[in-house]
């Protein structure tokens, strides 16, 4: 093992795999530039590593495999100029990709709340096991930011149109339909995945035996029930077009999504419309990333995302002063701004 129990990131070898465990319950395992670093340097040094045939990523303690990125603290870098908060995107997008690209496989343990750069270390993974501890979502229309870590390839390649439902709403998926949807390969009791690691360490070879073996069928997955209400209500390619469909649709459920999207921050969710139909259509996740990037070193230093985080998670007050302060507000110029290429010094590289 490398580090101290202290440390946010426990990384040692076990059996025949490297393990790379979460390490900041007091953050739900909130992930903060070093720990992007230190799970990047030991991909690195296992690549080559022939006594190293797999990887395990997990937490230590706690109801978080991992909440996100540290909100405040990219907040706070965006604040001072924004170079700390494109510090931090650039090291963890490069992480990102490494996982996707990661020649030996990687098994993700998304035992309780999945989010955001949680959402990014876990679907890279040739085996994301899901438990009734799931919580699994892209929230960040709500604090000003947009689903990125990924969001761009992972949440359009879903079926229907539950990818821009999740990227706007923000909402939570358990275990069972994060299986259903392919967000997770496997669904697992969380008593069983001491024993799932114990053999896959012994034998990574057999790990799809393995975590076939000791997989159960989960609940009836709900979200299956609102597929048709969300690819009817969600269709539309522009924002505007979305509210004024759940807005005439006259059902319970239409007029919930309403109220749900109505706090969020017309910008993101327009961001986030725009990053999923372009993603949608790119070949090559590097692409994806080097969209991803060019939207967070700006969207970081607007001024919805300083004001999100000022009303989520600092004053808590939930109550957003947005600008602009509607969809229309936000026009198709400020959007070409937010994804225009970033001059050649600047873009994001895989390395």
């Amino acid at each position: 093992m490398t580090g101290t129990n202290d440390d946010p990131v426990l990384v040692r070898v076990d059996g025949k795999v490297g393990r790379i465990g979460l390490n900041r319950p007091q953050a739900l395992h909130a992930l903060t530039l070093p720990m992007c670093e230190a799970m990047r340097a030991a991909l690195n040094s296992w690549r080559d590593d022939a006594a190293v045939e797999a990887v395990i990523i997990d937490h230590t303690v706690g109801r978080g495999f991992c909440a996100g990125g540290d909100i405040r603290a990219i907040a706070d870098g965006a604040a001072r100029g924004g170079a700390d908060a494109k510090r931090f995107f650039l090291a963890e997008y490069r992480l990102n990709h490494k996982l996707f690209t990661y020649g030996k496989p990687v098994i993700a343990f998304m035992d309780g709340i999945t989010m955001g750069g949680g959402v990014g270390i876990s679907q890279p993974a040739r085996y994301r096991i899901a438990t009734e501890n799931t919580r699994f979502a892209m929230p960040e229309t709500g604090i000003g930011l947009f689903p990125d870590v990924g969001g761009g390839w992972y949440l359009s390649r879903l079926r229907g149109r539950v990818g821009a439902y999740l990227a706007l709403t923000g909402a939570r998926l358990d275990g069972a339909e994060c299986l259903a949807l392919g967000l997770a390969t496997h669904y697992l009791p969380a008593a069983a995945l001491l024993e799932a690691k114990t053999q896959i360490a012994a034998n990574p070879g057999d790990v799809a035996a393995i975590l076939a073996n000791l997989s159960i069928t989960p609940p009836a997955p709900s979200i299956m029930a609102d597929l048709p209400m969300i690819d009817r209500l969600f269709a539309a390619d522009t924002y505007e077009a979305i509210l004024t469909a759940l807005d005439d649709d006259g059902s319970d459920w239409g007029r919930k999504q309403a109220a749900i999207l109505r706090p969020k921050s017309p910008q993101a969710c327009k961001v986030a419309l725009r990053q999923l139909a372009t993603g949608a259509a790119l070949t090559d996740f590097a692409d994806d990333m080097r969209m991803e990037y060019r939207i967070a070193s700006r969207v970081a230093v607007l001024p919805d995302f300083a004001e999100g985080v000022r009303a989520v998670i600092v004053d808590k007050d939930n109550a957003p002063v947005w600008n602009p302060s509607t969809p229309e507000g936000v026009t198709p110029a400020m959007l070409d701004a937010i994804f225009a290429p970033l001059p050649d010094n600047q873009e994001w590289t895989p390395s």
